[in-house]
């Protein structure tokens, strides 16, 4: 049977930690940045983890990277 292939999308954008939960960043940080608040601003710049729902997919998107 082949070999599963990893999305290039995913890995560039998710890092599966050692405790194998998965980090991602925040989103709405790249235009129209004048219009938003400064305190959201600054909450986007911290990153977050993937919600348990969604990890096991996007585990599976990113192949072996953890």
């Amino acid at each position: 049977m082949p070999k599963q292939k990893s999305n290039s999308a995913a890995k560039k954008r998710f890092v599966v930690t050692k405790s194998g939960k998965i980090k991602r960043a925040h989103q709405n940080k790249r235009h129209l940045l004048t219009s938003k608040e400064t305190g959201r601003k600054r909450a986007a710049r911290k990153t977050e983890y993937v919600s348990s729902t969604q990890a096991k997919t996007i585990k599976k998107l990113v192949g072996n990277q953890g």
